[in-house]
């Protein structure tokens, strides 16, 4: 019954004089009877598209859950939180509850690959949800990590043991351009970066361009490395021709110099096709307010998909 009145006030709603105006406005005369029913769910998925697409697969209502759950726990402080089958370290709750969305709702890092052993190489592995998304997408997947900061390194190492993650790889050094160390200022979460404003310290580092000589084939390179992808591709472009699909995570900080096309003519001289998307939702116009949204250090932050045509 209850249903039934909510259908008849819906109706009420339509018929009404002020909305009549409104469907005529928008649509041809002989479109307007039609409105009710083709268009309350796209109004509802304009209205609100998060929740419509979170609602209707069980990554994104697992996502929900999450962020009921953990959303409100204090900020930045060392605590264990469980999802599917795993228990995690986390060094913030609500960091993990958008990693989530990202890895498991959103599958940043989904793609077909070339064999049933591919190889993923991930450049800022973080607390390990990246790697438990790789070993249950890619069980025989072979995976190598590395994780800059030294206090997050070793939540991987521990969340990988605790979960019996095995087959992994795991490299606690900075992703670079040499192994001579790098300047490199840790933060909570997943924010610590060459450009961190915190104090800074020299940490191991790694050449990539190594580790990418000796792959004949990476079926995934997976970069999320705070500032450092720039220098890092530079120095890696003429070995990329081993790579079939990339992830970048590209970070633009305020006070240096923006370098999107530096990576994009890196991209388009090894021959990849390219995707850029942001999660970056502004409330004013960047002419106003260029900042990027909850950092005050950043003002551009972009996911670059890239991958080769067969």
């Amino acid at each position: 019954m209850q249903g039934y009145k909510g259908r008849t006030e819906l109706r009420r709603i339509y018929d009404s004089a002020d909305f009549l105006a409104i469907r005529t406005a928008i649509f041809p005369v002989g479109q307007v009877r039609r409105f009710p029913y083709f268009c309350a769910m796209l109004l509802f998925r304009f209205l609100f598209k998060d929740a419509f697409r979170a609602l209707i697969s069980p990554t994104g209502r697992t996502f929900l859950w999450l962020l009921l759950v953990y959303g409100g726990r204090k900020r930045f402080s060392r605590q264990l939180v469980r999802f599917s089958r795993y228990q995690l370290e986390v060094p913030d709750a609500l960091s993990f509850v958008w990693q989530y969305k990202e890895i498991y709702t959103d599958e940043l890092y989904y793609f077909k690959p070339g064999s049933s052993q591919p190889v993923i190489i991930d450049c800022g592995a973080n607390i390990g949800m990246s790697v438990t998304y790789f070993r249950e997408r890619y069980p025989q997947a072979r995976i190598i990590t590395f994780e800059a900061d030294p206090v997050i390194g070793k939540i991987l190492q521990q969340n990988l043991q605790t979960n019996g993650i095995s087959g992994v790889e795991v490299v606690n050094k900075a992703v670079w351009t040499d192994d001579q160390g790098v300047s490199f200022g840790s933060e909570a979460a997943d924010s610590s970066s060459i450009f961190s404003t915190e104090t800074k310290n020299i940490v191991p580092s790694v050449r990539l361009r190594d580790y990418l000589l000796r792959e004949s084939r990476i079926d995934l390179l997976k970069i999320d490395i705070e500032g450092a992808e720039t220098a890092v591709l530079e120095d890696c472009r003429d070995v990329l021709n081993r790579v079939n699909h990339l992830f970048v995570e590209f970070h633009s900080y305020i006070g240096h110099p923006q370098t999107l096309a530096t990576v994009m003519t890196i991209l388009e001289e090894a021959g990849f096709r390219y995707y850029l998307d942001t999660n970056q939702h502004r409330r004013r116009s960047p002419f106003i307010d260029f900042r990027y949204p909850g950092s005050a250090v950043m003002d551009l932050q972009l996911n670059i998909h890239a991958w080769r045509e067969n």
